[in-house]
């Protein structure tokens, strides 16, 4: 038995620990536990897995609408998140803000956001700061292909790349906008292309392969980190839920996702490290059970912890 390979073992364990959260979450909606609308990252826990291990704890992230992943990635704790997806006052928003809005300064969690692509420029003012400040942290933004399109995009990495901010574009390109696809959405589909614009870096990423993910944003946070300013990375990947709990999922075929789910990152890497004697079986089928327990005590956790006071309602709401 080899020793197992950095960081092989902790990206498994965070992207299965990624995929029993989401697949909880849906037992929960299916019981009536988790009320609402939640977007699933299933499929796509490779990016964050893989980015976040790039990162060092001091680094930042900016989060989206489909977060609860990266999230975990930074090292959220999932009790505090599953009593925020029920509306508990020991989530991490006292229960008001809900599964797009988790976020933990402590690990340098900037946020998730509901609005699309609203992170990218919190990235590039957190960089900035950090800039003023001569830290050499980094900042990693994520956002969806659909964020792409927005002006705001454009704007940040134009200023990003003038001033040579340490941040990191990582592009989660699952291939649809909501229910519009890429091709119907992009005069140019290669999205890593746009880079060119900017005088920075642009790398089209196998998104499915979490030691690629990995290996590359190590490279572009090396570069960050000594000053040479922002990367766009374009993680080709596939949600293999509907956008949104509910979605009847009429845009495309099930024969397009069972392709997709051939690709599993869970299943690939799993296959790697036991193929390189990197992990018995055995070994990783105990990872799956501790989190398995793990997320069984955060549910009792989260339902037995209090619902808000309505004192509360007002709090939060704007700054002192």
């Amino acid at each position: 038995m080899k020793t197992a390979g950095a960081p092989d073992r902790r990206i498994y364990e965070t992207m299965v620990s990624i995929r029993s959260f989401e697949t909880k979450l849906q037992e929960l909606s299916r019981k009536g536990v988790l009320r609402g609308s939640v977007h699933f990252c299933i499929g796509q826990e490779a990016v964050a897995a893989g980015v976040c291990a790039a990162l060092s704890p001091g680094d930042y992230i900016t989060s989206t609408h489909r977060g609860h992943g990266h999230a975990i990635a930074k090292g959220a704790r999932m009790d505090l998140m599953i009593a925020e997806l029920l509306g508990k006052a020991t989530g991490y928003c006292k229960g008001k803000g809900g599964s797009m809005h988790i976020a933990d300064l402590d690990l340098g969690h900037l946020g998730a956001n509901g609005i699309v692509g609203g992170g990218i420029p919190i990235a590039a003012g957190a960089a900035l700061g950090i800039r003023q400040l001569g830290l050499q942290n980094v900042v990693a933004a994520f956002f969806g292909d659909g964020a792409a399109n927005q002006g705001v995009f454009h704007e940040t990495l134009n200023l990003a790349a003038l001033w040579k901010l340490p941040v990191v574009f990582v592009c989660e390109n699952n291939q649809f906008g909501m229910t519009t696809p890429l091709s119907e959405a992009s005069s140019q589909p290669d999205l890593a292309k746009r880079a060119i614009a900017y005088d920075m870096p642009g790398t089209r990423v196998d998104g499915m392969d979490a030691r690629e993910v990995f290996r590359v944003t190590s490279d572009a946070v090396g570069r960050a980190r000594a000053g040479k300013g922002p990367s766009l990375l374009v993680m080709d990947t596939y949600r293999f839920e509907g956008h949104y709990i509910g979605d009847p999922v009429v845009y495309r075929t099930r024969e397009e996702v069972e392709d997709w789910k051939a690709k599993d990152p869970i299943l690939r890497l799993r296959k790697q490290m036991v193929g390189e004697g990197l992990a018995t079986e055995a070994e990783l089928d105990g990872i799956h059970g501790e989190i398995a327990r793990k997320l069984d005590e955060g549910v009792a956790f989260a339902q037995s912890s209090p619902d808000p006071d309505p004192s509360e309602l007002f709090t939060d709401v704007y700054s002192e």
